[in-house]
């Protein structure tokens, strides 16, 4: 009888079921609701800003709400979003206005993936964490202040007891909300988690000393944190979902939402024939320097900020003078360096735990300087100058990653081609081909999980083995978080690589184009103000060749 009763959809409580269902506000939009066709561009910006606000998590007692019906109500709205982008019409439009078209159907087509496919907020442990970072567009708002700033500001220590208060409801949530962790993500978030306990252990030990009163506060988020973990060491066994996307999803995601026209085999294929190159260069540059001593790691923190200052002020003099390509007035190099010296790490235990690089940066910093300062740091600066509507505005989903990344990682070697390292030590050009060898290495740990090929523990073996001095990387902090951030955001690593392969493919394009009047600094810097978008994308405005849209758009 209850089943007939539930199965009639002409009873009271079925009707009654609709009615609710449809009077809620994210559900009023039929799916079969259609909207007038529209050619003014600035329908496609008020479009833009209203899906940015859409897409930001309700909050619950300031805390982001992601239980399952919130999430099912976006998803709904989401297609009403889609629908109103499809009925604008681009016909007749300028490349510059249809790249911003489709950067606003990208960034919808994240939020579909991150519901569709993704959902972090109910299949990836990583998602609830005390500290910012790698999550995702959605992130959670950190806790953890800086050790180095105590004692804390009166401000400080205001928000700081408000972010402690809040740490038992992400918590509690997160346990509510996981109903299909995959498995992988759950091992990561067992590593990571511990070391959040530890964290907070440290800040009671600081909050001791300079700010008592917030001891209660700081337990009760320890507390949470502990039975979290606790919770993740239970069910983690049991766990089978993997974590990895599947060729089909990962290819959607890179079609759609990156805007990449490669698929994943196609990717694999590039990646491995970089890694031949690389292999290559690198025994012709060891055969080269045979007789020459091997360079010198150096001795202290002070000759390590020495040595690093020097490569960043050789980078820039380089830069200028060699028509590399324009540092505008608004790039501040003190900024960076401000920052650079907060992250100094040189290998020796007693100046700080290292990552993998360090082991490369203390030996020669070019490369490494020339990736993070002009490859990154100097991006994000213009991008902060940037008042595009669409354009001036940091990417949702990690879309601009591939571009980012593609950059920082070329201009690695392709600086050192244009005469960067000359009259310095020679072995450096060795670590330039050392330092990418790893990024391919990455990649390809990337790839092999996100085809299930490799688990996680089977990724992290490949990628000791692969990796140049790969001993550093065994267990290190270093391996864990790279691991944490392939499966988490797909595509980061591989998108190095094949940014890289993307952005020489833009150089021979444009150059046969231009044939004697090719300049570099002309074609660098029309690349660099195009802004933070898919390199397919820059290569149809600065090319006019149309054939990568045309894959991505059918």
């Amino acid at each position: 009888m209850k089943m007939n009763f539930l199965q009639n959809k002409t009873s009271f409580l079925y009707l009654f079921f609709q009615l609710i269902i449809f009077s809620f506000p994210h559900y009023s939009c039929s799916d079969n609701e259609r909207f007038e066709t529209t050619t003014d561009y600035s329908n496609l910006v008020s479009l833009f800003k209203e899906f940015r606000e859409f897409q930001l998590p309700s909050m619950i007692d300031g805390v982001p709400d992601y239980s399952k019906n919130t999430m099912k109500l976006q998803y709904r709205e989401l297609k009403t979003f889609q629908k109103k982008l499809a009925a604008i019409d681009t016909a007749g439009w300028s490349i510059t206005k249809q790249v911003d078209y489709h950067l606003v159907r990208a960034e919808m087509n994240g939020l579909d993936f991150h519901h569709r496919v993704l959902r972090p907020w109910s299949r990836d442990p990583c998602f609830y964490s005390i500290r910012p970072g790698m999550t995702d567009p959605l992130d959670i708002e950190g806790v953890l202040p800086n050790p180095e700033s105590f004692p804390l500001s009166d401000d400080d220590l205001d928000i700081l007891n408000e972010k402690l208060k809040k740490v038992p409801k992400i918590y509690s949530q997160a346990v509510e909300n996981l109903f299909n962790p995959a498995k992988d993500l759950a091992t990561l978030a067992i590593h990571f988690t511990k070391e959040d306990v530890m964290l907070l252990d440290d800040l009671t030990n600081n909050l001791k000393v300079y700010h008592p009163t917030l001891l209660l506060e700081v337990k009760n988020a320890r507390d949470a944190v502990q039975n979290y973990l606790d919770w993740l060491i239970e069910n983690e066994p049991s766990l089978t979902e993997p974590a990895g996307l599947g060729a089909d999803e990962y290819n959607w995601w890179l079609k759609n939402v990156h805007l990449v026209p490669y698929t994943i085999e196609e990717i694999i294929d590039k990646v491995k024939m970089e890694d031949y190159r690389l292999y290559t260069m690198l025994k012709l540059e060891e055969n080269r320097n045979k007789d020459i001593p091997d360079l010198k790691p150096v001795k202290s923190y002070r000759e390590y900020q020495d040595l690093v200052r020097d490569a960043v002020d050789h980078l820039m003099e380089f830069i200028v003078s060699n028509e590399i390509f324009t540092v505008e007035e608004n790039i501040d190099i003190e900024k960076y360096w401000a920052a650079r010296k907060s992250a100094f790490r040189t290998g020796n235990d007693e100046m700080g735990v290292p990552d993998y690089f360090s082991y490369y940066v203390q030996r020669e910093p070019v490369p490494h300087e020339a990736h993070e300062g002009l490859g990154h740091d100097f991006e994000w600066q213009r991008l902060d100058n940037d008042q595009r509507e669409i354009r001036g505005i940091r990417r949702l989903f990690f879309i601009e990653w591939i571009r980012d990344e593609g950059w920082a990682f070329a201009l690695e070697e392709l600086l050192m081609h244009a005469g960067v390292l000359d009259g310095r030590p020679r072995r450096g050009r060795e670590i330039v081909y050392e330092q990418a060898i790893f990024r391919n290495c990455r990649a390809l740990m990337d790839l092999n999980m996100h085809t299930r090929i490799l688990n996680l523990h089977e990724a992290m073996d490949f990628c000791i083995d692969c990796a140049p001095h790969g001993e550093f990387l065994d267990d290190s902090h270093h391996l864990w978080y790279e691991a944490r951030t392939t499966l988490r955001i797909p595509g980061w690593h591989m998108g190095m690589v094949i940014g890289k392969i993307q952005l020489m493919k833009l150089f021979r394009d444009r150059a046969k184009q231009l044939g004697t009047g090719f300049s570099l600094k002309q074609f660098l810097d029309q690349f660099i103000s195009t802004g933070f978008i898919p390199i397919s994308l820059i290569r149809w405005e600065m090319t006019g060749l149309n054939d990568e849209i045309k894959l991505l758009t059918r």
